[in-house]
């Protein structure tokens, strides 16, 4: 069965979208995930699946995870090949740009549009670079997200909804699942 990797967008964030990793791992199998495991209360969950369409699986997980929590939660799955690729590239921008601050990565159930994408590769704000790269937004920042201009901005928020997780986290789940 094809291995996959899914990230859960907003949830365990306030007392309204609470979601335990037990209550995730119950949904995953009622999906049809095996092989379940999960990395930190954020929403980062390893399984696989007997499709073999990440379309398919998001789609049952997202189904499962609502009728579990009690809300919709949006959800960005990977292969874990896809995973493996996205983070080498993560490694690759991280080398390239070396930020003092943050290096996070929004991931995106699909590709954001290339004029979207176009727009946020032309924005200069000193000490911040965005690359868009296929499913992936990576903002390299030499501050912090809470005082970053680029994500705050209307460019950034026009790629769509996504799910960020820092460089640390693809590195260490990619690392234990891939």
């Amino acid at each position: 069965m094809p291995a996959y990797v899914a990230f859960l967008r907003a949830i365990n964030l306030g007392a309204t979208r609470k979601f335990p990793k037990a209550a995730i791992v119950a949904a995953t199998e009622a999906a049809g995930g095996r092989d379940v495991e999960t990395y930190i209360n954020t929403g980062n969950v390893r399984l696989t699946h007997s499709a073999r369409s990440v379309a398919k699986v998001q789609a049952a997980l997202e189904e499962a995870y609502a009728a579990e929590a009690g809300f919709e939660v949006p959800t960005v799955v990977f292969t874990t090949s896809d995973l493996a690729a996205l983070t080498a590239r993560a490694e690759e921008l991280h080398a390239e740009h070396e930020p003092s601050g943050q290096h996070y990565v929004t991931l995106y159930a699909t590709a954001p549009t290339a004029a979207a994408a176009e727009a946020v590769h032309a924005l200069a704000h000193p000490g911040e670079t965005a690359v868009v790269d296929g499913r992936a937004a990576h903002a390299l920042l030499d501050g912090d997200i809470h005082t970053s201009r680029l994500l705050s901005g209307k460019e950034f928020k026009a790629l769509g909804q996504g799910t960020a997780r820092t460089v640390k986290v693809l590195r260490t789940v990619t690392g234990k699942w891939c």
